[in-house]
């Protein structure tokens, strides 16, 4: 096992703990604004290093253009994914805590 090897187990383990931690944070977090920030950064981080992991396993050129690729898409895409949904809870006038299910009504 060589120095690449261990840096890229490294990258694969710390993006895997943050793609985690971002299911938690959606799932913990009461509000959409608070729930759209653990939607976006931290994945967008946790891919970064996946993909980066990925290079460092095989690092030639062919394989870094599509990892080049997806990480740029990733980052303009969660861009725009939060911007809409931060759109859409502003202009629906949702309850004050941000959350998508009224306090009063029960939960399917």
């Amino acid at each position: 096992m060589n120095a690449l090897d261990v840096a890229a187990t490294v990258c694969l383990l710390l993006g895997a703990a943050l793609a985690f931690v971002a299911g938690v944070g959606m799932v913990r977090f009461p509000a959409t604004l608070a729930r759209m920030h653990a939607a976006t950064k931290p994945q967008v981080l946790s891919l970064h290093l996946v993909l980066l992991a990925m290079w460092l396993h095989r690092p030639t050129w062919a394989t870094a253009g599509p990892l080049l690729l997806a990480a740029v898409f990733q980052v303009i895409t969660a861009a725009v994914a939060a911007y809409m949904v931060g759109r859409a809870a502003y202009r629906g006038g949702g309850p004050e805590d941000g959350t998508a299910i009224p306090a009063g009504e029960p939960r399917a």
